[in-house]
């Protein structure tokens, strides 16, 4: 199965040409793409292999020598023998999300499960990764050097075990050798340990503003709400820095709006209160200055 998001397109392309012509396994693709999206993504992949491509469908069973790609707007599920698609709460702001798709073919089919994280920005995948080799599963990622956005495969090989490291025609190429018993993968003994109890983290859903929860142990952070929104700690950061903007500029908006409020009173008024209201419009216009400046000053860390 793939994933991928900014960039990954054209690696997908790569990938799907140096497949072999009979694939005893089926192909999963998941792209991020806009909700109200029409997807001509089968039809556009399909020029790229003689594999017969398809959207998948809900409740549809699954063949091999196919492939299957994410449907806009519903997450793509991996069960026992076919397809599940569902609208759940998104995971990293994403639906269809890579590590929910990653994680339940893990969960179904353990050591057969062969994951591949492309091109992308932030770190879906990484999580879905860490979760198919803890299962015993093969992990591949493409060259972050090679990829358009290196940001995905960057936090795949820093947030889990990967086996591969390799450009998007090499894939292809490994998956075919794999799926026929020509390459035998690193050994990897499955690490199915009992989840570990969830603890509130102190922080918020960047999607419901709910409590999220996390668990302490290995593998890549990952925090989740009640509501079922799952969030890595990078998007976390990305979404927290993208809130305390936003809160500035709203208290910038009110600030100014109550000192034109204040000079509208003050054109009304005589005598000491003008002069009261006066001094109000200029503080309010020396406090939103202020806040400017601290938007401008503000410096930002790098994600790991």
């Amino acid at each position: 199965m793939l994933g991928g998001s900014a960039g990954s397109l054209e690696a997908i392309f790569r990938v799907l040409e140096h497949l072999p012509r009979r694939l005893p396994a089926a192909v999963f693709i998941v792209i991020h793409l806009y909700p109200r999206q029409r997807s001509h993504m089968p039809a556009i992949l399909g020029k790229h292999t003689s594999l017969p491509v398809q959207q998948a469908v809900d409740g549809e069973p699954i063949k091999t020598g196919r492939i299957y790609v994410a449907a806009p707007d519903r997450h793509l599920l991996i069960a026992e023998n076919h397809i599940h698609l569902t609208r759940g709460p998104k995971e990293g702001l994403h639906r269809p999300s890579i590590n929910m798709t990653f994680r339940s073919a893990a969960d179904v089919y353990g050591p057969r499960v062969i994951g591949v994280v492309l091109s992308g920005m932030l770190d879906d995948g990484a999580a879905g990764l860490w979760e198919i080799a803890r299962h015993g599963g093969v992990t591949l990622v493409q060259d972050p050097g090679e990829a358009s956005f290196s940001s995905m495969p960057e936090s795949a090989l820093q947030g889990a075990r990967i086996d591969y490291k390799l450009k998007a025609a090499e894939i292809g190429v490994m998956i075919g050798r794999i799926v026929n018993g020509e390459e035998e993968p690193p050994g990897r003994t499955a690490d199915l340990n009992p989840a570990q109890k969830e603890e509130f983290s102190g922080f918020t859903c960047p999607e419901c503003r709910g409590p999220l929860y996390t668990k302490k142990g290995e593998g890549p952070a990952e925090f989740r709400c009640r509501v079922g929104h799952v969030i890595s700690l990078g998007t976390l950061i990305e979404e927290s820095g993208s809130t305390q903007e936003r809160k500035l500029y709203e208290a910038i908006v009110a600030l100014e709006e109550g000192s034109d409020l204040a000079r509208l009173a003050a054109g009304r008024a005589t005598g000491g209160e003008k002069d009261d209201f006066l001094r109000e419009a200029d503080q309010l216009k020396e406090f939103s200055s202020a806040i400017r400046s601290m938007i401008e000053r503000r410096q930002t860390s790098a994600l790991p």
